[in-house]
Order: structure tokens, then C-alpha cells, then sequence
């Protein structure tokens, strides 16, 4: 590794001490933030096209200007070094790069490992629990609609090893036709077996040799005189035909991803399509920040795949709208990833010339609507600025509320907003404590100084712009008094007081410092960017406050019982699933918990029971 002195950077001499080996380099402004990360198969011939070239254009120059210091790192392989590149770039997030944002970990379909009676269930995280995975699917909507799918043809359970292991009686999963109950034998562990591996086949895409194995399972059954039986199975050969029309995809028999893009200015759209074994599994738009470059549609694919893939697996084939900049560099560093080999393809034809074209429309379209949203926000933006005598639309907004049942399991939500909408990797909930039931100002209190004594104290918590305050004039005091304490002074105050009939649209700001009240009516911009935030915080404020408020029931409930402690309370919960599933439970289920006796169990069902 190489680093320059902190003084002012002369990238010539910098340059004359690189190698011609492949790396990646890093340049960073004198404060220290990171400008702008490349990667090259030649270091020194890159990193010199910085310095020697006498015209470049404006935003790269402006960038070059601002270099301090620069570090390289020198990788075996040029492949090697561009997924380095796309790491560093994920994790760092330089200035001057084209960011893809997308900080989501992406949901499978996982069969669970059991012996005898694996589960079918949704997934999403690092996979490490043994199973087998279908997947990455783009949303989590995607997966649970497919997970519907496969409960309703095929039968497998899908509750919790915990719950399954304590049943004494079919759920309601079995009754609505969903689960053939193996939890109390009502299907044989060789049945079972069978339809998991039809489940597996039909995830793999070999929906028809399912649908012919069971043909010959019904054609048994009825020749046993099993009628009931072979009309079951009936069924599910026409539900497994109808979903085989509607769901599997001529042309895309392989595991595969189609990528379009389409740029407008300094705003992009990538749109992507995920086939996986002739199974469609759905279509995600991303939006990545673009970099120092004006990138041609072919640069801004190779940028969006490197980093899109460097934190997942890439499937056999990737069918682009646009050559990328060095396919066969790219195809060979994500099948070195992958472990397997990866094709990209641009010269299609058929089905898959217009799985690109679908691509291109969802690109534009999305790119579309988030360009007239974009305006919207903007002009949104202005008009608070200008509603708030503020010097220039706030570039980071942050919205306080306070949720209770009558002072239970209080918490303090703060959601952070910006020029491009939510900031949800900045939302923050605060459980309130040591305060008396019901206090909402004193709850205010503590939420404000725990966000800014960290701020103050030169946490990663940047100071907002302006600060909302779901409330009137006591909230605003209190907010007041915090911010005054802390020295923090430079930071506007509002609060969103509700109207005398409490409908959106009639709210009052009330601005602190006896800055008097304003009431800008429902047809302002101000106000519904005021309203969209305030009632963002409001719903994240609301379900912080019942997860909360569910684990302290939880615990309570059951530490009223004689003869539960701590031990007995967690093993009762884990096998259940939670308070909901135990107070679902018999006397006979809680009884063949470990530990539990029949008259404890019976003494939990009475007290669960009122």
C-alpha cells in the first residue's frame, strides 16, 4: 500500500512510485472523507490519466482538485480488483462513485433440514441454517405470495420447530386446507418425504414430472377404491396445471436476471427481472446516486452489476440491454464469486429479446414516476423553506412522537427525511424509562436529549435541519429547554399541533422561541410534507410501541402465576412461539413442555383463561 503526505497532494510524483500491477485506489479529501474509489489492470497507467491529461471534464476536475491523499491496494488479478472495488465502494460509499443503494439482505424459500418433517418457510439473512434455499426473490411479497402457493399445493407445515413439536391437536393451518397436520400424525413420514421432494421439483422447474408422478399416485388410488383420496389428488394435478400456465416462462429455463437501464441528467433507473429454474420470481427498480462520470448505459450496468452481485451469488446468465464497459473481466470476477460460470449476453432474440424490451419499459416507467415524485418533493421542499423564512430548503428533517396505552411500554420514535424522501437507514425508536405513566412531555424530554447529548457529544448522528414535534406549544417548550441545555442552537423548531376537528389538513405550527403560529391549509406543499413526515413518525412511533408492549405482556402475564420464573417463562414462550401461541395451547400441550407438570399446565391454562 501506498499513501501520499497530508500536505498538498502532487499526484505526478505520486504517480512515478505506483507499479503496473492491477489494484484498486482511493483518493480522499483533506478532512479525511473518501472522494472516490477505481480500480485498474494497470495501476500506474489509471492513476497517471488523472494528472497528465491537460483537459478533463468539469465535475472530474473539480474532484481532482480536492485530492489530499491517495492509497492503493494491489490485488493479484484485474477481476480480483474489481470486486474489491465494488466492496470498498458498498461499504465506504465514496462521494464522486455511482452508489447503488440498497442496504436490503434479499428473502428465499427455505426447506428446513428436519429428519422427518421439514418445513417450508420464508427466510432472509446470511445462510447458515441448514436447508435447502429457492431464491434470492426481489421483495418479500414475492416470496410470501409464493409460499402461499406452495402451502395450498403441496401441504408442509410451516410453523415453528417449537410450536410443531408441542401440538396435540391439528392447527388451523390443516382445517383451511394448508398443512396435512404431520405434528400429530395425520400423514405418514414417507408421504411427507413425497411432497417435499414435489415441492423441491417444482422450485427446480420440473413442475411436469411432478404432475405426472402424482397422475400415477391418483391412478392407484382409484384402482385401490381410495376415491377421497384420488379426488384429492385430482385437485392438485389441476392446480398444479393452472399455476404451470400462468406462472412458468417460455425462454427462461435457466437461472437467470434481465438488466435495463435508462438515464435521465444525474437521475438512473436499473431495472431488474429474476428467473429462476422457468419460474418468474418478480422485477425490482433500483435507483443508484450517480458518480464524478456521466455514465453510458453500458458503464452504469457494469458499476450496478459489480456492486449488486459482490453480496450475492450471480445466477448462470445475466441478459443486459447494454454491453457493459469489459464483459469478459465482468463475467469472469462474478463467476470466481459465484462459483460457478456466469454468461452475459446482449445479442438476444425471441423470449428473451423481449424479457430485455419488458425491462426497458419498467426502467423508463419507474424512472418516470420517481422524476415527477422527485419534483413534487422538491417543490415541496421550496415551500416549506419559504413557509419558514428557513435560508434554503432543509437538507435533513427529523419528526419526534411519543406512543403509550394510557403510559404502558412508552416509546419515542424519530424519523429523518430528505430531499429525496425517507432516510430509513437514520430512523430511531427510544424506549422511555424512569419517567411517570403517561408523561408525554417528560417522555419528549428524554427522546430529545438522548438524540442530541450524541449528536453533541460527536456521535454519527448529524444534527437536522429542521426539527418536527408531534404536538403544541408544552411539547415545543420542553424541546426547547433540551435543545438550549445542550447548547445546540442553530436548529429550528416546529411543532404540528392537530385542528379543533383533528383532520389532516387543519393542523397548526406553532414555532418555537415565540415565533407565533401558522396555519398554511390543506392545499400547501408545506404542510403535506409536514403531514407525510409527522405521520411517518406516527407509524413508526405505533408499531415500536406494540412490539414493545407485547414483549412486557408477555413477560407479566405469566409472572403472575406461581411456580414460573425466569427459566420456565422463556422455555413455555420458545415453545410456542410466544404468548399468542400458548394461550392457543391445551392442557396436554403445555404439560409436554419440559418441566412442566399437568398441574402446572393446568394452573398456566387457568390463569391464561381468566
Amino acid at each position: 500500500m501506498h499513501a501520499s503526505a497530508p500536505a498538498t497532494f502532487d499526484g505526478k510524483l505520486f504517480v512515478r512510485h505506483l507499479t503496473p500491477a492491477p489494484g484498486v485506489y482511493r483518493m480522499y479529501a483533506s478532512d479525511g472523507v473518501l472522494l472516490y474509489v477505481g480500480k485498474a489492470g494497470n495501476l500506474k497507467k489509471r492513476v497517471s490519466s488523472y494528472f497528465m491529461r491537460p483537459l478533463m471534464e468539469p465535475r472530474i476536475a473539480a474532484m481532482v482538485a480536492q485530492i489530499a491523499r491517495m492509497e492503493t491496494t494491489i490485488t493479484r488479478t484485474e477481476s480480483e480488483a474489481l470486486m474489491l472495488e465494488a466492496q470498498l465502494i458498498k461499504q465506504l460509499q465514496p462521494r464522486y462513485n455511482i452508489l447503488l443503494r440498497d442496504g436490503k439482505s434479499y428473502p428465499y424459500v427455505l426447506i428446513t433440514a428436519h429428519a422427518e418433517y421439514p418445513r417450508l418457510a420464508w427466510y432472509r439473512g446470511a445462510r447458515s441454517a441448514p436447508g435447502s434455499y429457492f431464491g434470492p426473490f426481489p421483495s418479500s411479497g414475492a416470496v410470501r405470495e409464493s409460499l402461499s402457493l406452495l402451502h395450498k399445493l403441496f401441504h408442509l407445515r410451516g410453523c415453528e420447530e417449537s410450536y410443531f413439536r408441542n401440538r396435540t391437536r391439528p392447527c388451523l393451518q390443516h382445517q383451511i386446507g394448508r398443512c396435512s397436520a404431520p405434528c400429530v400424525g395425520l400423514i405418514s413420514p414417507v408421504d411427507y418425504a413425497a411432497d417435499v421432494r414435489h415441492v423441491q421439483m417444482f422450485l427446480q422447474g420440473r413442475s411436469s414430472a411432478v404432475i405426472d408422478e402424482i397422475v400415477v399416485l391418483m391412478q392407484r388410488a382409484s384402482a385401490a377404491q381410495e376415491f377421497e383420496r384420488a379426488a384429492r389428488l385430482r385437485d392438485q394435478i389441476q392446480a398444479l396445471r393452472t399455476v404451470q400456465s400462468e406462472h412458468y416462462v417460455q425462454g427462461a429455463s435457466t437461472d437467470m436476471d434481465v438488466l435495463a437501464c435508462r438515464i435521465s441528467g444525474e437521475s438512473a433507473c436499473v431495472s431488474v427481472l429474476f428467473f429462476r429454474n422457468g419460474l418468474a420470481l418478480g422485477s425490482r427498480d433500483f435507483f443508484p446516486r450517480m458518480g464524478v462520470d456521466a455514465p453510458t448505459p453500458g458503464a452504469l450496468l457494469a458499476q450496478f452489476i459489480a456492486q449488486y452481485y459482490v453480496e450475492r451469488a450471480a445466477p448462470t446468465e445475466l441478459i443486459l440491454e447494454h454491453a457493459p464497459e469489459q464483459p469478459d473481466l465482468l463475467g469472469q470476477a462474478l463467476g470466481e464469486h459465484a462459483g460457478h460460470e456466469v454468461r452475459i449476453k446482449t445479442q438476444v432474440r425471441g423470449d428473451r429479446a423481449r424479457f430485455i424490451e419488458l425491462a426497458g419499459r419498467n426502467a423508463e416507467a419507474a424512472l418516470a414516476t420517481r422524476l415527477a415524485s422527485r419534483q413534487t418533493l422538491e417543490a415541496r421542499f421550496a415551500d416549506l423553506a419559504r413557509l419558514l423564512a428557513l435560508p434554503k430548503p432543509p437538507a435533513r428533517i427529523e419528526c419526534f412522537d411519543i406512543s403509550h396505552t394510557q403510559g404502558e411500554a412508552t416509546v419515542a420514535s424519530c424519523v429523518a427525511y430528505g430531499p429525496e424522501g425517507p432516510m430509513k437507514g437514520h430512523y430511531r425508536k427510544f424506549n422511555i424509562a424512569g419517567i411517570v405513566a403517561g408523561d408525554d412531555y417528560a417522555a419528549m424530554e428524554q427522546a430529545l436529549t438522548r438524540r442530541f447529548r450524541r449528536a453533541a457529544e460527536g456521535g454519527d448522528w448529524a444534527s437536522p435541519d429542521l426539527l418536527l414535534i408531534d404536538g403544541g406549544t408544552g411539547q415545543i417548550a420542553r424541546a426547547e429547554q433540551v435543545l438550549d441545555a445542550l447548547c445546540v442552537r442553530d436548529v429550528p423548531i416546529v411543532g404540528v399541533a392537530k385542528g379543533p376537528a383533528r383532520r389532516s389538513g387543519e393542523e397548526t405550527l406553532v414555532l418555537a422561541h415565540g415565533g407565533g403560529q401558522l396555519h398554511p391549509g390543506s392545499a400547501s406543499p408545506a404542510l403535506q410534507l409536514i403531514n407525510a413526515v409527522r405521520d411517518e413518525a406516527h407509524r413508526f412511533a405505533i408499531g415500536a410501541h406494540r412490539r414493545r408492549r407485547e414483549a412486557t405482556r408477555e413477560r407479566s402475564v405469566l409472572q403472575d402465576i406461581p411456580g414460573i420464573g425466569p427459566r420456565r417463562r422463556r422455555m413455555l414462550l420458545n415453545a410456542f412461539g410466544g404468548l399468542a401461541g400458548l394461550q392457543d395451547a391445551g392442557v396436554e400441550e403445555i404439560a409436554r413442555v419440559s418441566g412442566i407438570d399437568r398441574s402446572l399446565a393446568a394452573r398456566i391454562y387457568a390463569a391464561l383463561h381468566g
